[in-house]
């Protein structure tokens, strides 16, 4: 069981975690000290949380978690439009809250769900001929998997968490042998779409953090939009 154990951990991703959380800890500590540390506080909670949740995970096969992955799929969309219900934050409706200190964030755990199921759905397409993935409605099926929660997840608003799963989806398909016209095209579609993006869809504190992002002397200060 423990070889078991240890054969099914990352370690590369565990070093990299680990190193996060001591870099991350030392900001907090360093911008926490005025309110007696409550976000250190609250992260140090949340990784004494994680530890046994990331034990029992490592524990579970993951082509059982593979041919699960709809269920969560499923529960994650439900849960992604039950928040847009819910009182915005900041201008946008992206949490559950649970207690005044403890908040859920459902799209955070919907890219792990909808990545794992995507790829389960990739998998079964590409058994028979890895070429099958190049079928227009087979790429417009893995689309729709991720249109669903991207959607959504845009709705509410989080266009960084949508466009990190845009990222994912795009370099998965290349991954996995997809026709390079279709990457050509697809790149010239977002070529054209970025610009008319920028003016006609996103509101003006997503512009805000773009402009200064690009040109940080326009708010030496820090954007606070």
């Amino acid at each position: 069981m423990k070889n078991k154990i240890l054969k099914n951990i990352e370690w590369g991703i565990l070093i990299c975690c680990v190193f996060l959380l001591i870099i991350g800890g030392i900001a907090l500590f360093s911008a926490t000290q005025d309110t007696n540390y409550f976000e250190l506080k609250r992260q140090v909670m949340w990784v004494i949380v994680s530890i046994p949740i990331m034990i029992v995970v490592v524990l579970i096969n993951y082509e059982t978690i593979a041919k699960m992955s709809f269920v969560f799929y499923g529960l994650f969309v439900i849960l992604l439009i039950g928040v847009l219900f819910t009182e915005s934050i900041n201008g946008a409706s992206s949490w559950y809250t649970i207690t005044e200190s403890i908040k859920f964030q459902p799209s955070e755990f919907a890219k792990i769900f909808v990545v794992i199921f995507f790829s389960y759905i990739m998998t079964k397409i590409q058994q028979r001929d890895s070429r099958e993935i190049n079928r227009p409605t087979r790429i417009l099926l893995l689309l729709a998997i991720v249109a669903v929660p991207v959607l959504l997840i845009i709705k509410q608003p989080d266009y960084g968490t949508a466009i990190a799963f845009l990222i994912s989806v795009v370099l998965m398909l290349f991954v996995a042998g997809i026709d390079k016209r279709y990457i050509i095209v697809s790149l010239l579609l977002v070529a054209v779409a970025m610009p008319l993006v920028y003016q006609f869809v996103l509101p003006d504190h997503a512009k805000t953090r773009i402009d200064v992002f690009l040109n940080p002397n326009l708010d030496p200060r820090g954007s606070r939009v």
